[in-house]
């Protein structure tokens, strides 16, 4: 990195799924909402972003046709590198970050936000918050209330959730150094983690602070969450 160059953030959208829960027959990053590919949306937010250098796309080899189209057609004021994924997220994540590790090296990025592209409504706002939160802590992860889950055991409700129980969301941002350590580790180990989180909780000790998500930002996992994230676009 040049002397006296400023850092910056690099934004990660993983869109390798094949949204089978979606009954769509394709990955579901590519269905349309409101007029666009549902991917393009959350590109787009970190695009605008504070603070965020560079954004990356990670897709599958056999959606090139539907990347272009989104690419050229819908963000052409947005630039994008793309990264083919693994057969895993996290194999995903890891090509992106093999594909940012140079930059890595050299100190141009200085924190990774890795993001789930079935969140398509995430905002500028709260990608900056994430990153702001993971400069200062080490990691930093969106979460809201889940006060509407209750404890079972043996199919009898026992309880409610435990005190400060919350739903994670993406983007998780952590420094980018410790990241790529991290998930090269974790590929010689051969270890999985549920998600980013976990990798870096199993081999880190960078702390990872919680930071309001946003309800808005909800997973496109059944066709009915289409709708519903239509509707939150139009009150915009």
């Amino acid at each position: 990195m040049a002397r006296g160059r400023t850092p910056y953030a690099a934004g990660v959208v993983l869109a390798g799924g094949s949204g089978t829960r979606m009954g769509a027959g394709m990955n579901k990053a590519y269905l349309p909402l409101a007029g666009r590919c549902l991917v393009s949306w959350s590109l787009e937010a970190f695009g605008q972003a504070p603070g965020i250098g560079v954004v990356v796309l990670v897709a599958r080899p056999e959606d090139r046709e539907l990347v272009d189209r989104v690419l050229d057609h819908e963000l052409p004021d947005t630039e994008v590198e793309v990264v083919h994924g693994g057969d895993s997220r996290q194999d995903s994540e890891l090509q992106a970050l093999r594909h940012l590790a140079g930059r890595v090296d050299d100190g141009a990025v200085d924190a990774i936000l890795l993001h789930d592209a079935a969140r398509p409504l995430v905002s500028p706002t709260l990608i900056a918050k994430v990153l702001h939160a993971t400069r200062v802590h080490g990691g930093a992860v969106p979460g809201i209330p889940a006060d509407d889950i209750v404890t079972v055991a043996a199919d009898t409700i026992t309880g409610p959730a435990l005190d400060g129980a919350v739903r994670a969301q993406t983007p998780q941002g952590f420094l980018a150094r410790p990241l790529v350590d991290v998930y090269e580790r974790a590929a010689r180990e051969d270890f999985t983690g549920t998600d980013t989180a976990s990798c870096m909780e199993r081999f880190s000790a960078v702390p990872v602070r919680c930071v309001r998500g946003d309800q808005h930002n909800i997973k496109i996992t059944y066709p009915h969450d289409l709708t519903i994230a239509e509707q939150y676009l139009a009150a915009r």
